[in-house]
């Protein structure tokens, strides 16, 4: 098990959805090392939990016959090889960032990279939100506040959870309904505590564990959360570098949520990547294996779904707020207007079209155009 996820986290391209269905193909349906039952319930709790989706998965693959070891090793296993090659490219990003064929490859995929957001976004919203008023009604709200705030206030997505359980599946303490409320009030101040007085990397640790344990949905879930607090509160990044950042976990195998470790190298080097990528996966790791002896037996509660259907359609309302509020300082002129274009075009028209293959292409047409562009 832990050679298959060193393999799969070396050569998974793809995205959430494309790794979870070989984790299908290659341990249910061809090795029978998971029976279709573990499979759809560790699926099903990688979707109720905060956390990066494939991830989770893997971890509970390795959780069904081994326990705590097994989710350990397949965890560490299925993370590792991507983290090592995000590290590395953080070290040349950083070493040789400002040369002109570096600027060129970034220039065409930073374009790319808002299509393949964008085309994320219209599917994670059409598979989810439906024709659901509530839903849409949240999912609204959080694109609105996103694009005005620049930022993801992540108390909302509990509050959106806590609305839609209310309101669909009352527990029968309604009368007491209060005590959520006082929980929330308290969300918001974990930013500002957050900023005093401490070191840069425990900064980057509670920052990066807030990240882990509030973001819902696919790995690019993660993408809005970042940008408020990299970019809008912290100012650790640049518009450009967070772009490249996500650039850089679209054309890398494995779990798309690894761009934490890139953006922890460029505030604190090989420390602040390995803390970054610490304390975004030990929350998801801990959902894991602590709520999975307890998931056969509550998982399928109305309240549980109902709330997992709301913090779903406030994080997905927050993507597309993101890809708004990411696009405004990426498509700088027409070329990219153009690339980014023609990226969604491409993923509309080609339903199995890879991502690392549209970024490579974006990639090389940057190195044509760019230089052009900047003699």
């Amino acid at each position: 098990m832990v050679l298959y996820m060193l393999r799969l986290g070396s050569l998974g391209f793809g995205g959430p959805v494309a790794l979870v269905g070989y984790m299908h193909r290659d341990l249910v349906e061809q090795r029978g090392w998971i029976s279709e039952a573990d499979y759809k319930e560790g699926l099903a709790l990688a979707q109720l939990a905060p956390g990066p989706l494939a991830a989770q998965l893997g971890i509970y693959m390795g959780y069904v016959h081994y326990r705590l070891l097994g989710a350990t090793l397949a965890g560490i296993a299925f993370v590792i090889p991507s983290f090592m090659m995000v590290v590395a490219l953080g070290w040349a990003y950083v070493r040789y960032g400002g040369l002109p064929w570096m600027q060129a490859v970034f220039y065409g995929v930073g374009a790319a990279v808002i299509g393949i957001i964008a085309m994320s976004a219209r599917k994670l919203t059409t598979k989810n939100i439906g024709k659901d008023k509530l839903l849409w009604a949240i999912y609204l709200l959080l694109l609105i506040v996103t694009v005005v705030t620049e930022s993801e206030v992540a108390w909302l997505f509990i509050a959106a959870g806590v609305l839609v359980w209310l309101l669909r599946a009352p527990p029968k303490w309604i009368a007491k309904g209060g005590l959520p409320a006082i929980g929330l009030a308290q969300l918001p101040a974990l930013p500002a505590a957050a900023g005093v007085d401490l070191s840069v990397l425990t900064q980057i640790g509670i920052f990066f564990a807030k990240a882990g344990a509030f973001v819902f949905g696919s790995g690019l879930a993660i993408v809005p959360f970042l940008y408020g607090g990299v970019v809008t509160e912290h100012h650790w990044l640049s518009d450009k570098q967070f772009v490249d950042a996500v650039a850089v976990a679209m054309i890398t195998p494995g779990p798309v949520v690894i761009t934490v470790a890139f953006i922890g190298y460029l505030i604190a080097g090989l420390q602040g990547a390995s803390v970054a990528a610490l304390a975004t996966f030990i929350p998801c790791y801990l959902f894991t294996v602590v709520s999975a002896p307890y998931f056969k037996k509550y998982g399928k509660l109305p309240g549980v779904l109902a709330f997992v259907d709301g913090i779903t359609a406030a994080a997905i309302g927050a993507i597309t707020g993101s890809v708004i509020v990411i696009a405004r300082r990426s498509i700088i002129d027409l070329p990219t207007v153009v690339i980014a274009a023609v990226t969604v075009l491409l993923l509309w028209r080609f339903k199995k079209l890879q991502e690392p293959v549209v970024v490579g292409a974006a990639a090389i047409v940057g190195l044509v155009i760019y230089p052009l562009l900047h003699p």
